[in-house]
């Protein structure tokens, strides 16, 4: 039996009629409601006459402060950077209740535009995604809240965290395959780690969470709900990981993205160093949280969506000397 947690208790299940209801009593708003996914929460899409909201109903076992985070980084960004759009609160967070269990629900203002992976948008360059989320690091520079000073399964700095989630994966070899990466880290990143600084983070920039316009400009960010605090060259390694997925050549994605982060928001070379070590990390946690969560709710086929890449991916780097890969990307990133 597990502690129940976010990543164990089933998301909310309300309907699309107890949602209309909630908003007519709670926002007197009677619009268009249609679900959107979520992996942990439950979240709808509210046109009323065109003017569109994102109904956010957290999981049970989310922590308040956690929300609070969320909304006073996206405060802290906007005064720091008002061109990035990004969610933000349309009205104070209110429970509700269902059955026996209260949830937090949030009505938030809705943003134009296309994620960045969808189908039919156009290419964008890893630099571009790299000098983006660097503006984000600028943007929240000098943000911190206690919400985010959490254990947290996805934070790729917890390694022992992710060794217990990494008991889930069923075959021995592959078990074999994330200690290596874990040991790695643990030998590496402690003789770095004296001039790595720490941060609250987005600590979740793929393809799905960024904003595009119709030019294939990047114009925004959502979901906060990974933020943590960790180290900061963390922001750019979790994009790395995902740039790296299903890619012919790896390593000039993640050269290309580093060095255009490090162009917005200069990192040490210690940071630099650490980057491979933490995207490798993160690719461990990806791989470790789809065999513990699929068994948990097999009906929810998003839990696995990069599993097969992502070990694709480390069985690659498995082979390949990370002390190299750290070097090239210091030379690369400058």
């Amino acid at each position: 039996m597990h502690m129940r947690s976010i990543f164990t208790v089933s998301p909310p299940s309300f309907t699309i009629t107890e949602v209309s209801e909630i908003l007519i009593e709670k926002y007197s708003i009677d619009g268009n409601v249609s679900e959107l996914y979520s992996d942990r929460d439950q979240n709808f899409h509210v046109d009323d006459d065109g003017k569109k909201h994102v109904l956010k109903i957290s999981n049970a076992m989310e922590d308040r402060s956690v929300l609070e985070l969320q909304d006073l980084a996206s405060k802290h960004m906007m005064l720091n950077d008002p061109t990035i759009q990004i969610p933000t609160l349309a009205s104070e967070i209110i429970e509700i209740k269902k059955g026996r269990e209260v949830f937090f629900m949030r009505l938030m203002h809705y943003l134009e535009g296309n994620f960045l992976g969808e189908q039919g948008t156009p290419d964008v360059d890893p630099f571009n995604v790299g000098t983006f989320l660097g503006r984000v690091s600028c943007a929240l520079d000098g943000f911190d809240h206690p919400g985010a000073h959490r254990p947290f399964e996805w934070d790729a700095r917890q390694t022992e965290l992710i060794r217990k989630v990494s008991e889930h994966v069923t075959s021995r070899k592959d078990q074999d395959t994330v200690g290596f990466f874990l040991n790695e880290f643990e030998k590496v990143i402690p003789t770095l780690v004296q001039d790595m600084r720490m941060s609250v983070i987005h600590n979740d920039g793929n393809d799905h969470n960024i904003l595009i316009d119709g030019n294939g400009k990047i114009i925004g960010l959502i979901d906060f709900g990974d933020m943590v605090h960790s180290h900061q060259a963390l922001e750019p390694a979790v994009a790395m990981a995902y740039a790296a997925l299903d890619n012919e050549d790896p390593f000039a994605s993640i050269a290309s993205m580093l060095k255009g982060y490090h162009s917005m928001y200069p990192l040490t070379k210690n940071e630099v160093l650490s980057t491979i070590y933490l995207m490798c990390s993160r690719l461990c946690i990806t791989v470790s949280m789809a065999a513990w969560r699929k068994r948990l709710f097999p009906e929810n086929t998003y839990l696995t969506i990069s599993e097969s890449s992502a070990w694709s991916l480390l069985r690659m780097m498995e082979k390949e000397d990370l002390g190299v890969w750290s070097n090239r990307l210091v030379e690369h990133a400058g």
